[in-house]
């Protein structure tokens, strides 16, 4: 165990966990805004102390993940693990991520062994290709550091140690190429990979990556009908966000250090909340998962 975060150097050590005892692990979260644990990586070292109780040969094919209180990203995170089934095809694990005494998330995961079918899916959209597409970091770097999330602005760790663990390219909106938009629904499209190979042995590795990669602009997308250009704007504003909860189901096996077009849309937008759908698609057009989240959406004035 450890009782300071070790430096991070590339993806794999957003991921890390110290085995405390039998069911229980320990993990430092990086910041999304300021003193505020990234929520993504909250969910997907659950994800990880999760698959650490099931066999190999059991692969994740769903989350569902509850945002209780922000954690602290000065402070570690205890995993706690609870083994609630393990039938002869399914195995589902339930995760609750506690910081000084107080639960703060909660997951429950479900494990399956694979099986043929037959197979269908959505067509993937037709947009440019991630290397024709401006890299965000230097936009991010010019706004100024906030402490933010790559959704919601610049920030520290977006702006420096971001560029090590993750890829990004956004497709920008009232681009030629987007589809026609349904009125009353917000829509973002967002090239994402680890910046650094993963290992290719380990499928739990690459769904936990994902799962950190699905929270990092939904809860934008959410709120895009909020995001006026500055001439726009009627007065400061500030908006706030954060992630209620997150659902994700995984369909085909991928890698997350090879680009996936994140598709985004938000059909809704009510009581200080927004719903936000998307589905990850390789370059190839695979459909590999789809992932639902509501999030805290308010608007203030100054």
């Amino acid at each position: 165990m450890t009782d300071q975060p070790k430096a991070i150097s590339g993806f794999v050590d957003l991921l890390r966990l110290d085995d405390i005892d039998l069911n229980l692990f320990r993990g430092w979260c990086h910041a999304g805004a300021p003193l505020r644990a990234f929520g993504g990586q909250v969910a997907a070292q659950a994800l990880v102390a999760a698959g650490r109780t099931v066999s190999p040969e059991r692969l994740v094919h769903s989350l569902h993940g509850y945002f209780m209180r922000p954690g602290d990203p000065r402070r570690p995170l205890v995993y706690e693990v609870e083994r609630l089934r393990d039938g002869r095809s399914y195995a589902t694990r339930r995760v609750t991520a506690i910081q000084r005494g107080e639960a703060m998330f909660t997951l429950s995961a479900s494990f399956k062994v694979p099986e043929r079918s037959q197979e269908r899916q959505r067509a993937v959209p037709l947009l440019p290709d991630p290397e024709l597409l401006p890299d965000p970091y230097a936009d991010w770097a010019d706004a100024g550091s906030d402490g933010g999330d790559p959704g919601n602005g610049s920030g520290d760790y977006w702006t420096t140690t971001g560029r090590l663990t993750l890829d990004m390219r956004v497709v920008p909106r009232g681009s030629a190429t987007l589809p026609d938009r349904q009125a009353g629904v917000e829509e973002q499209f967002v090239w994402l990979k680890s910046a650094s190979p993963l290992p290719g042995d380990d499928p739990l590795l690459h769904v936990c990556a994902l799962a950190y990669l699905s929270d990092l602009t939904l809860a934008s997308t959410a709120a895009m009908h909020l995001q006026l250009p500055r001439a726009e704007r009627k007065g400061p504003t500030t908006i706030s966000l954060a992630s209620l909860d997150h659902a994700m189901w995984f369909h085909r096996p991928f890698r997350a250090d090879e680009w996936l077009l994140f598709a985004q849309r938000s059909p809704s937008a009510s009581d200080g909340r927004g719903l936000a759908q998307g589905e990850f698609y390789t370059r190839d057009g695979r459909l590999v998962a789809s992932v639902v989240q509501e999030a805290l959406v308010r608007e203030r004035r100054h």
